[in-house]
């Protein structure tokens, strides 16, 4: 019997909401999933990609990642890892520092056994890039087999890799499959073979409410459990309120003190028809009850170009920008490209990379999508509809995370819908290591 902690998009570095708090967060979790496994009597850890934030970590959230990958040394625990979007380039990893460290094991086409266990990886590979891949890996004489992969993978929502494909057309037969990209954990099974997320360690996003954690994968004669953990991170408290027509502020603090802020990041959502609040009125506010910071999503209409300025000033700006971008008319190639530039899960040294495997693969996939829209303001004088109505440009906003299961199940296991990935972040990987499919993408 084999049992291994399956992680992933640990995303270490990422300084949320610009708090030098909550990037050390990232990395406590991590730390929290390495003192489990060394605690919880396990064969390996398994890195399903997203170790990092950004392909260029800063010198503390390397020398952390190392100490942890130290701990599991020390202890014969192996770590086990694929290359995420988030970090890959054209050069080197910082996995592959790791591994000639003698810290970790870059997994690819050739089989690392552990245990009865073979595990194999497939690093992230874009869209435009796929087509290439070919999924023959070098046999094994194991009894299980696993690959670890790095994408957005069906049966699961906003899918754009098809596991039916990967698993037909490779010439091992798998047992499971165990994914990162996705930050809500989910498990399937297609044609006896398990399928699963372990969904992110840490909050990435304010949309990911429910606890955060990892799976602790068994493989026993004649079955695969799969198990979901929990991990202790930062509270979030996500704080709802209903403004009358007559409340505003003084209804939105005291809906604000019935949480526990200690700490705390708050989100506060404004619905309603209520007066004009000030965003960072509530914020300061917030700051002065205890959270660690508070961030304002005012969710409702916008009455006048005074309450607009007021609301884009603090609340959320790229709502502005975004409504726009929809007026300019833009083609849908450039809508495609200012929503990478300003998507908040692209790491900022990915995004020159990004563009431009985009641009390339639209110039080559869909020449059309470089034809400009007519602009709403066009469309309203030309045929007297309404700006807004208009189907000719998409809102290029990408859909939030949903809420993630946290429950104890075996391979029956079932999870919540899930809505978003960072997975549109994609970067190129590596193209100089015979190691991983993804390699010469």
């Amino acid at each position: 019997m084999t049992r291994v902690i399956h992680t992933g998009d640990t995303h270490i570095g990422y300084q949320q909401y610009h708090s030098p708090e909550r990037r050390q967060d990232f990395l406590d979790a991590f730390e929290r999933v390495v003192a489990d496994a060394l605690d919880g009597d396990v064969d390996a850890v398994v890195h399903a990609g997203d170790l990092y934030h950004d392909r260029r970590p800063e010198l503390p959230d390397l020398l952390g990642t190392l100490a942890a990958l130290r701990r599991l040394d020390d202890a014969g625990i192996p770590f086990l890892a694929i290359v995420g979007n988030h970090e890959s380039t054209r050069g080197g990893q910082w996995l592959d520092l790791f591994e000639r460290l003698g810290l970790a094991t870059r997994l690819g086409r050739d089989p690392h056994v552990v245990g009865d266990v073979a595990f194999y990886g497939l690093d992230h590979v874009p869209r435009s890039r796929r087509d290439e891949l070919d999924y023959q890996f070098e046999p094994h004489d194991a009894e299980r087999a696993v690959l670890v992969a790095h994408g957005l993978f069906t049966p699961f929502a906003h899918a754009d890799w098809e596991t039916e494909t990967v698993l037909a057309e490779s010439n091992v037969d798998f047992d499971a499959v165990l994914l990162g990209d996705n930050h809500v954990p989910d498990t399937a099974e297609l044609d006896g073979t398990w399928v699963t997320y372990c969904g992110s360690t840490e909050r990435a996003s304010a949309t990911e409410r429910d606890p955060r954690g990892y799976n602790l994968v068994q493989f026993a004669p004649g079955e695969v459990d799969i198990r979901r953990r929990t991990l202790e991170t930062r509270p979030f408290a996500f704080v709802e309120v209903d403004l009358a027509g007559d409340e505003g502020i003084e209804r939105v603090r005291q809906r604000v003190r019935e949480f526990d802020l200690e700490d705390a990041v708050v989100i506060v959502e404004l619905r309603g028809e209520g007066e004009t609040v000030t965003p960072a009125a509530v914020e300061s506010f917030a700051v002065e009850e205890g959270a660690l910071v508070a961030r304002v999503n005012d969710k409702r209409d916008i009455a006048d170009d005074a309450e607009l300025a007021a609301d884009v000033s603090f609340a959320d700006p790229d709502d502005a920008v975004r409504e726009r971008v929809r007026e300019m008319g833009l083609s849908s190639a450039a809508l495609d490209v200012d929503e990478t530039v300003r998507a908040s899960k692209v790491a900022d040294s990915n995004v020159r990379d990004e563009v431009r495997e985009r641009v390339e693969s639209l110039l080559s996939d869909d020449p059309g999508a470089f034809v400009a829209a007519e602009s709403e303001d066009d469309i309203e004088s030309d045929d007297g509809v309404e700006a807004g109505e208009s189907e000719t440009v998409e809102d290029a906003e990408a859909p939030e995370d949903a809420a993630e299961a946290d429950t104890e199940p075996t391979t029956e296991t079932t999870a919540e819908t899930t809505t978003e990935s960072d997975s549109e972040a994609a970067a190129e990987p590596a193209a100089s290591r015979d190691s991983s499919l993804g390699d010469f993408a």
